[in-house]
């Protein structure tokens, strides 16, 4: 009897709370997925990355035995300026000294990475009023962006989203979810053959020492608003019409996150991804429910008032229907 009373208010607790259990579970799985890819990065790595350590390793003993009269001390000095100025987007080799950093075009690509919140981190400001203006021009063209952006995709989710699935859902009798379903997958197949493989192919053809992989994860890392930096279009040495190539890839990037958006924005008014998300939000009090708490309280109150005032009336009529005796004759016992 009582094991049947605690598992009755176990389950009632979890029915009563169930936004906050799936709430929960969202920070344990998103918690372990951190994790998960924490573990891979490390095992998938580390052992490269031990590999490139050697390698710099003997390639440094070998210069200092070739040397002789260069010290270790030197050559780390060097060595630490050097990095410092690639840090900057500044190389100290002759092949890649031609390439301006904040010329006009790429100044504007750093303008459009910045507003974006891809951030490379290839180029960064150098002076100290670089780094204060890049400060204040965050802050005000950050939201400005997200307002351009959010206007662009309502607008054009009306054309691209809306109108066609409800012209056929009202054409063809077919059902809205599934035509729904199958327009958002017609739309990120379009989205990724347009942005993604069809920009790799051109990106592993102009850049030397990209091949397709590398291509794909570059396009991939920009329109997801990554940003690692670690491959970087326009900045071989001797690229040509390195300043029409620098515009058309800013374009690329805007007209790229624009789509993406749009097409995040088309999956997420599914039917089944609202559903999905309405389990891990808290449950908003309706305003109809409300106005009926409101109601079924001051019909109370009236009723309390109403029976106060009723008995009130009768305990009245009582004392009222007395009959008032004007001398002692007029009473009937003493008659």
């Amino acid at each position: 009897m009582l094991q049947s009373l605690a598992s009755n208010s176990c389950v009632r607790l979890i029915q009563n709370h169930k936004s906050t259990w799936y709430f929960v579970s969202l920070i344990l799985g998103y918690l372990l997925y951190l994790i998960f890819g924490a573990v891979v990065f490390s095992s998938v790595e580390l052992p490269y990355e031990d590999q490139l350590r050697q390698e710099l390793r003997a390639v440094k003993k070998q210069f200092l035995l070739e040397n002789e009269c260069l010290s270790e001390e030197r050559l780390e000095r060097f060595l630490k300026k050097a990095l410092d100025a690639s840090n900057y987007g500044v190389s100290i080799l002759n092949n890649a000294s031609a390439n301006w950093n904040w010329d006009f075009t790429s100044s504007l690509f750093f303008a459009s990475t910045v507003l974006s919140t891809t951030g490379y981190g290839h180029t960064a400001p150098l002076s100290d009023g670089g780094k204060a203006f890049c400060i204040i021009y965050s802050v005000i063209g950050i939201p400005f962006t997200l307002l351009f952006l959010t206007a662009v995709v309502q607008r054009i989710m009306v054309f691209s989203t809306r109108r066609p699935v409800t012209y056929i859902h009202t054409r063809w009798g077919l059902s809205k979810q599934l035509v729904a379903i199958v327009h958002a997958t017609l739309l990120g197949m379009l989205a990724v053959s347009c942005f993604f493989l069809i920009p790799a192919a051109i990106f592993s053809a102009l850049e030397e020492n990209w091949n397709f992989l590398e291509s794909f994860y570059f396009c991939f890392i920009s329109l997801s608003t990554i940003g690692l930096g670690d491959y970087v279009p326009g900045e071989a040495a001797n690229q040509k019409f390195r300043e029409l190539y620098k515009v058309g890839i800013t374009v690329y990037l805007i007209l790229g996150l624009i789509v993406m958006l749009v097409v995040l924005e088309t999956f997420c008014e599914l039917q089944q991804l609202k559903q999905l998300r309405k389990m891990f939000y808290l449950k908003k009090e309706k305003p109809q429910d409300r106005l009926a708490i409101l109601e079924h309280d001051h019909l109370s109150f009236t009723t309390v008032s109403d029976n106060t005032g009723g008995k009130n009336e009768d305990k009245a009529k009582t004392f009222v229907s007395v009959p008032t005796l004007v001398s002692p004759n007029d009473d009937p016992m003493i008659q």
